[in-house]
Formats: structure tokens, sequence, C-alpha cells
């Protein structure tokens, strides 16, 4: 395993940043024996980490976000010695529990369903939090689940009740077994595009012009199964899963039918927090 040659297949600075932690964790756990952590990462970082440890042949990295289908996720490096264990039952088990809480926010109920996602992470953020310490938000009618890491828990324990929206809530501590899983929202469309071809999908999902669409694609904002593409003529498959950053994630799914004059009526589902 060769660290520079691995450096080398990143151009943006914080995927090579993203490699070289990674890389370093390795070695660490095969040289002291002892556990180590990422921290949250999302789709792309996961990705990356995915390849390298492939790369790298290395097999005992358990990725973990709380619950089955978490979205952010942080990723354990175990001594081989203790992969089959810890495997077993990971809620339960004495590493993960140390290393990940939950953050339960209940409000009162005159706020029901006042907050959504952003209300919550923005809450995070005020609070100078950065965005890789904190996992998903599970956002329910009454309040949500934030899973953090464990060295932010008393801070935001302390601090969360004197932000203005949450002066009125419950906001208490509570380990992974007890978190209260959301169903992920989902919203079906139907567009019609004369090919699924990046850009022109892209510009009926957002309703602005192919050149708009173009400037997102070059800034990087737009990625296929958490894999950046810039390139506008990138062809969809069905079930892709396409984020726009700052717009929104939609998953492409069946061809439903086809128009006399040739366009395709394809559906979308998107993704809701």
């Amino acid at each position: 395993m060769n660290k520079q040659e691995l450096l080398k297949q990143y151009g943006k600075e914080e995927d090579k940043i993203l490699v070289a932690k990674i890389l370093d964790k390795i070695q660490f756990v095969s040289q002291k024996n002892q556990v180590q952590t990422t921290d949250f990462l999302d789709g792309h970082e996961q990705k990356i980490v995915q390849k390298i440890l492939q790369q790298a042949r290395y097999k005992t990295a358990i990725f973990y976000g709380g619950y089955e289908d978490a979205e952010r996720k942080m990723i354990y490096f175990f001594p081989e010695k203790l992969i089959d264990l810890i495997e077993e039952n990971l809620q339960n088990d004495k590493m993960i529990q140390k290393e990940m809480k939950v953050i339960s926010i209940h409000l009162p109920n005159d706020l029901k369903g006042e907050y959504q996602h952003r209300d919550y992470l923005s809450g995070l953020m005020k609070l100078g939090i950065k965005r890789e310490k904190v996992g998903d938000i599970l956002v329910r009618e009454n309040g949500a689940d934030i899973l953090v890491q464990e060295d932010i828990l008393n801070y935001l324990l302390i601090n969360l009740p004197e932000l203005t929206r949450f002066q009125k809530a419950e906001i208490l501590s509570k380990e992974i077994s007890k978190l209260e899983v959301v169903p992920i929202k989902l919203e079906k469309m139907i567009i019609l595009v004369p090919q699924l071809r990046l850009d022109v999908v892209i510009s009926e999902l957002l309703h602005t012009s192919r050149t708009k669409v173009n400037e997102i694609i070059a800034q990087e904002r737009v990625l296929v199964n958490y894999e950046t593409k810039t390139k506008n003529a990138t062809m969809l498959q069905e079930s892709d899963l396409l984020t726009i950053r700052g717009k929104g994630k939609f998953k492409i799914g069946e061809i439903v039918s086809q128009t006399a004059k040739g366009k395709l009526r394809v559906e979308v589902e998107k993704f809701f927090s």
C-alpha cells in the first residue's frame, strides 16, 4: 500500500485529507491493536473510504450510523481479533455506545410539527458545532433524535436549551438502542424528458435552464450515487441516487411510458427530511 500513490487519485484537497486520515488510522490499528473511529461521513466520503479500504485490502472496518438505513455514518476500525464479536450486535456494543450518542428533543404541544430538519441543524451550527460531529437528524412531529459524537454530548445538553427555539423543549440524552427511527419521507413525481441525460433531468427537476444547470454541474455540486459528476452528458439509470447540493436528493425510478414524440415519462422520488 503506497500512501502517495493512493493520494494521487484525488484532486480535491478535502478528499486527499480524508484519504490520508483513513490510511493513518489503518496503520495505527495495525501497529497498536487499538480501535479507531472517524467523524460522521456523508455518502460521497463513504464512497471514497470504501474504495481506499478495498485498495488497501483492509477488511475489519464497520460503517455505522446508529440504525440500518442511516445516511451519515462513522467508520470503526477494529483489530482483526475483535471484528466477529462486534458485528454480532452493533447497537448494543460497548464501543459503539461509547463513541456515538443520541440527543433527544421533545417539543411542547404548541410547537408540534413546526420544526423541520434545517431548524435543528441550524441550531447546532449556531452553537459552533461542526457538521462532521453530527449524524442523521431524525425529525418527528413532536421533536427529533439527533445522532452525535460522544465528545460534544455534554456541551449540547448544556447549550441547546439556551437557544430560543428550544427553550421550552425537553432535551435529554439516550443510548442508540433507544433511538426513535423515523421513516424517510418521499414525494413521487413524474417528469417528461427526451432522454435520461444528467443536465436534461436536472433542468426538469429544478425547473431551470440548461445554462443554469451546467453552472451547477461545473461547480461540482452534482453527485450520482454519491460520486461527483462534472460531465453534462452523463447518462442516468433506474435506481440512481441524484444529489444536487443545496437543492435536494432524488431517486430515479422506472420509465413509465413513452410519448408519441419519443419523450420519456420517468418516475422520480424526492427525499424530504
